[in-house]
């Protein structure tokens, strides 16, 4: 660092030592705070977000981080007068404040300065402060700054050309610092348009990238951000060197032209891509006819050429080979993880024409049966709000995508801005493809994305804000979730050793189809056992091993979560558990599994009445049994005389209603799970003809098909209020047809939420919150799923 008595540069017309940094761990003021460092201020800096990679690029500078800012110094402010103007030679007493975009007034930082007269700047005018006076290349544009600034300053060092810069990121190799100083009046420098700072440079040579509208917050129109890079052009000294095609601006705004057009002044063609990298080959104001370039595709080449053709006219002596040992710049296309099975990409992409491009490129490069998992970080309410159908036709082409809740960047919410919306807007705009967001649970969302992973999968995390800490969890999730595959493996091995061969037992098997919904995730465990036995040996297996065990009925009432369940679920659908036998004194003795439509059509055959009322509830008898099913008035437990369990010992006992916790929709010993229903002993409401019986059932489907929908449901969704239906206070909120993906409130009936196809789990979950929501605006009332989340509980999802 330059000695305290050398001359700085003045800023802003005023002598500065000291600046203090708020937000300096940011890639737009941290390399800033590292340039200022090494032309010799006095540097500190704070921020709650610190990333270890640039602490240590910081500290490496001479940069002090997370330094007391003075005002937070008790002796500091018993030896200063409030107003008067800080030493400038104490590191804590700041001559200048600057604050990143993400800086707030209200922040301690700004509060304090206010109060001690200290000068507050923004980044991007300290920026354009400091390069006053300096010939900048000025690196701008809707995407690709950075990499083209990495680029251009590649290839200066390289070509021996000395020019200090200011990257907006980290170069992937530690070893090289994100700014520096130069032996020449050269400074590159990307500069960031986003909160009109743009309007105080004027620099030597501008390369535009491209642009799109971006930044609603601050551009209104398209038209707007247009003029502010129109009248940095204007400002422009010597040349601006534009790309074609470009959508927005208009080649009379470019003294030269790069691109693959074969009208483009600094022209390049694609002539070999492979891993390592890709060659180009160059004509036109090339002095050069090829370059290779350590980067992968289309957008990349057209980086690589800007770069390349801003050397030249800075005067650089061009060569193939600047390029060649590109680094690359974290956060941009990095590669986390690349095995034969599983490769994993992690990129800054935060506009829809960022994550088409970067989506479409990766894409292209899977071959098959691989599959492209995006995770995707939304960036700022705002932008979410603006360009989210761009979002979702970007998204769309991916073959799953995973959903994170907004990283608002000090925004506050908005209307329309936030992940529920583009969750929303995806299903529209991609029927086919899953989608899964769990509102505010991003760890539950990537414990998903590690479960659906299948070998040949390229995985790719998106977005600007905190997403890369997530992708590199996940690295070390998925790794434990291949362990507990295996594991799960193992067991389904063990178990298959365990029971008789005419028992069934599956690994990861899709529960969806097993369910009247039709969506959801598998089991990582699946059996149906052939006898009592059998299911006995099931029981003592999970016991043993600590595994949880769930019962699943014909799917009826419940809603798979699409992550699928941890857990051995056990199915009776093999032949022994589906009798009917009449007993002495006209009672039944029915099975478990034995579907609720055969036990009336058998019990109506026999002439015994009072089962009518279950006709078209789509389950078997153990479920309506843990859920009290009922209909027409009537429910289950009004038939039942006993029910013969197995406890989770293995234990059988027989049980009345009276012991088993019986209540509105829910019978508490078996929704406990401890214990499983093996059949019920149920007592008739009389004898009746059979076609006396036949004539009520059927009376029972017309009221059912007429009022009930048809398609794929779950039932009910949600309780009834004490003196209200459900039913009414979603209909009245104006909820019917109301729709997410491919999940819809059916217009027939407001209290079923139907399956139009292809609906998941996220998608009926989120219908489900957006109803209880509206309801609770329109009527007060907060309304209480009836529908069981299978495995799961509702608090965690509502």
């Amino acid at each position: 660092m330059t000695d305290s008595r050398t001359p700085l540069p003045t800023l802003f017309g005023r002598e500065v030592r000291a600046i203090h940094c708020a937000g300096i761990g940011g890639m737009g003021l941290g390399p800033l705070a590292i340039h200022l460092a090494r032309l010799g201020y006095a540097v500190t800096g704070e921020d709650d977000a610190m990333t270890a990679p640039m602490r240590a690029q910081l500290e490496r500078a001479g940069v002090e981080v997370n330094a007391d800012f003075g005002f937070r110094n008790a002796e500091f402010q018993t030896t200063q007068t409030a107003g008067a103007p800080l030493a400038s030679d104490i590191p804590h007493s700041p001559d200048l404040l600057v604050v990143s975009t993400a800086i707030s007034p209200e922040h301690p930082a700004a509060v304090a300065a206010k109060t001690r007269d200290i000068p507050i700047v923004r980044r991007g005018e300290l920026l354009a402060e400091v390069v006053r006076g300096k010939k900048l290349a000025a690196i701008c544009g809707s995407h690709g700054k950075t990499t083209t600034t990495a680029m251009l300053v590649t290839a200066l060092h390289r070509a021996g050309f000395s020019a200090g810069y200011i990257l907006g990121g980290l170069f992937n190799d530690t070893s090289l610092p994100p700014a520096d100083t130069g032996d020449t009046d050269w400074v590159v420098a990307e500069i960031d348009e986003s909160d009109g700072t743009i309007e105080n440079f004027s620099p030597e040579i501008t390369i535009v990238t491209n642009l799109d509208w971006d930044h609603p917050d601050h551009y209104r129109t398209p038209a707007d951000i247009e003029a502010a890079f129109q009248a940095l052009f204007a400002r422009t000294k010597r040349a601006v060197i534009g790309s074609i095609p470009n959508s927005a601006l208009r080649t009379s705004h470019f003294h030269h032209t790069f691109g693959s057009a074969a009208d483009a002044g600094f022209r390049y063609q694609i002539t070999r891509a492979a891993n390592d990298g890709q060659t180009l080959a160059l004509a036109g104001k090339f002095p050069i006819s090829s370059a290779t370039v350590r980067a992968l595709g289309d957008f990349n080449a057209a980086n690589a050429a800007a770069a390349l053709a801003a050397a030249h006219l800075m005067g650089a002596t061009l060569a193939p080979d600047l390029l060649a040992a590109y680094p690359g710049v974290r956060r941009r296309q990095s590669i986390l993880r690349a095995t034969d099975t599983l490769t994993v990409v992690e990129d800054y992409a935060h506009h829809p024409a960022e994550i088409r491009a970067l989506l479409s490129s990766l894409h292209s490069r899977i071959p098959a049966p691989g599959r492209l998992l995006v995770a995707f970080q939304p960036h700022r309410y705002s932008r979410t709000a603006q360009f989210k159908a761009d979002f979702a036709a970007a998204l769309a082409i991916a073959d799953r995508s995973y959903l994170i809740d907004v990283y608002p960047a000090g925004e506050a919410p908005i209307a329309g801005g936030d992940t529920a919306d583009l969750h929303t807007e995806l299903r529209a705009a991609a029927p086919a493809q899953p989608v899964i967001y769990r509102n505010g649970k991003t760890d539950a969302t990537l414990a998903t994305l590690a479960r659906d992973v299948r070998p040949g999968d390229w995985v790719v995390f998106v977005g600007a804000g905190d997403i890369d800490h997530s992708a590199r969890a996940w690295l070390t999730l998925a790794t434990e979730y291949e362990k507990a595959a295996n594991h799960w493996g193992t067991l389904g091995v063990a178990l298959r050793g365990t029971l008789s061969p005419a028992s069934k037992v599956r690994i990861e098997e899709p529960l969806a189809q097993k369910t009247t919904m039709r969506a959801g995730g598998a089991a990582r465990l699946y059996a149906e056992p052939a006898d009592e036995r059998d299911l006995a040996l099931l029981i003592d297996f999970a016991r043993a091993r600590a595994i949880r065990t769930l019962l699943l009925g014909r799917g009826s009432n419940l809603i798979i979560p699409d992550e699928g369940v941890d857990a051995l679920v056990i199915s009776l659908a093999a032949p022994n558990w589906q009798h009917f036998e009449i007993l002495p004194g006209n009672l039944v003795s029915c099975g478990a599994g034995l579907r609720l439509k055969n036990l009336c059509g058998l019990a109506a055959a026999a002439g015994l009445a009072g089962f009518e009322f279950l006709e078209g509830i789509p389950g078997n008898l153990g479920g309506a049994l843990r859920m009290n099913a009922g209909a027409m008035g009537d429910e289950t437990f009004n038939r039942v005389e006993t029910v013969r369990v197995m406890t989770h010992t293995g234990e059988i006992k027989t049980l009345r209603p009276d012991e088993m916790g019986v209540t509105y929709r829910r019978c508490g010993a078996l929704a406990a799970n401890n214990l499983v229903a093996l059949d019920a002993t149920l007592r008739p409401a009389g004898k009746k003809s059979p076609a006396e019986i036949t004539a009520q059932i059927e009376a029972n489907r017309a009221k059912r098909q007429t009022a009930q929908p048809r398609e794929p449901s779950a039932g009910s969704i949600f309780k009834n209020p004490p003196n209200d239906s459900a039913g009414r206070l979603i209909d009245t909120a104006g909820l019917k047809g109301a729709r997410i993906g491919g999940a819809e409130v059916s217009p027939r009936h407001a209290n079923f939420i139907i399956n139009r196809g292809g609906a998941t789990a996220t998608d009926i979950i989120q219908l489900i919150r957006r109803i209880r929501s509206a309801v609770l605006k329109t009527h007060g009332i907060t309304l209480d799923p009836e529908v069981l989340l299978f495995g799961a509980n509702w608090e965690d999802y509502l």
